[in-house]
């Protein structure tokens, strides 16, 4: 007799919808593994109010228009936002145009409607953090009893090594290292997916075929979404030709099948000081002992993915 599928992990995801935001969007809203209870939004990839609007239109070609959708935080705690609608294009979404959603966020802040997410839930829940931390780090600070609720937070950003939008800086990170390193010195159980398996785990054009060969909605805008990706539009070579990143999608393969990952602990720390090695994140790989003073938490860090485990999750739950 087989054993019951265990109940679905119930999540939030914390976004700047871009291009691979809405793929992550696309998966965690459709694979019954997950239980997503709400969408946060902060500025990032581009303005509040376009992450706003391509989170809604993406949610609704997911069929899920029962997902609340929260608008956050417009910038980082420290200094003025800066986007990358260089590589998302100027609306995100790699200039693909959706159909009218009709729908609007919620009436609340999205650091309210984390709060209230979490407080009605009968159990803790995972956050999924796909931008900026801006509303994850004034949720923690506002109110620190939420870190109750939270199982994990699980939040793409950082590298181990080379950075994208600086040498040694990944964007959602260098967009606002503050936050990051109240959210890494928060105590709360902590997962980075960074830079290492961003770009390692891709779709090549079979899986792009395949997606187009649905019957899917959602199947038909990843497809068109990878599709764009294929550019290799900042990818400094990192991606093979004619492959796409998965990116930010990678992650939530990470929270719903955690046996593709390869993960080491080790402390984490941020670079605040202004200059070029700002948003860097400095992961001590030499197992140096955490609990002392002055000394970083220890995070999961993630230092590989199966890519082929990883493009068959995220293909087959679409198509």
């Amino acid at each position: 007799m087989n054993s019951p599928h265990p109940p679905p992990v119930p999540v939030v995801l914390d976004v700047d919808t871009g291009v691979d935001d809405a793929l992550a969007l696309l998966l965690a809203a459709t694979h019954p593994a997950l239980d997503l209870k709400a969408v946060t939004c902060a500025a990032g990839n581009v303005s509040l109010a376009q992450v706003v609007d391509n989170t809604l239109g993406v949610l609704a070609i997911a069929g899920r228009a029962d997902v609340p959708v929260g608008a956050g935080a417009e910038g980082p705690l420290v200094g003025r936002p800066r986007d990358a609608s260089h590589i998302h294009g100027a609306n995100g979404l790699g200039d693909i145009t959706l159909p009218a959603h009709g729908r609007a966020p919620v009436a609340v802040h999205a650091v309210e409607l984390l709060r209230q997410t979490l407080e009605e839930s009968s159990e803790p829940l995972t956050i999924i953090a796909l931008a900026p931390l801006t509303n994850i780090a004034l949720l923690l600070r506002m109110y620190p009893s939420s870190r109750e609720k939270i199982a994990r937070i699980v939040f793409m950003g950082g590298a181990i090594g080379t950075g994208n939008i600086t040498a040694v800086a990944e964007f959602n990170v260098w967009a606002d290292p503050e936050a990051a390193a109240v959210v890494l010195d928060s105590g709360v159980p902590t997962l980075m997916y960074g830079l290492e398996p961003f770009y390692a785990a891709t779709c090549d054009q079979d899986a792009i075929d395949a997606l187009v060969a649905s019957s899917q909605p959602a199947a038909h805008l990843a497809a068109a979404l990878l599709g764009y990706l294929t550019a290799g539009r900042g990818e400094e070579g990192r991606v093979p030709g004619g492959h796409a990143p998965l990116g930010d999608a990678g992650t939530v393969c990470a929270v719903i099948d955690p046996t593709i990952l390869t993960v080491v602990d080790a402390p984490v720390d941020v670079a605040l000081a202004p200059g070029r090695t700002r948003g860097q994140t400095i992961v001590d790989l030499r197992r140096s002992p955490v609990g002392t003073a002055g000394t970083p938490a220890s995070v999961g860090v993630v230092a590989a993915v199966d890519v082929a485990r990883c493009r068959d999750l995220f293909v087959g739950t679409l198509s």
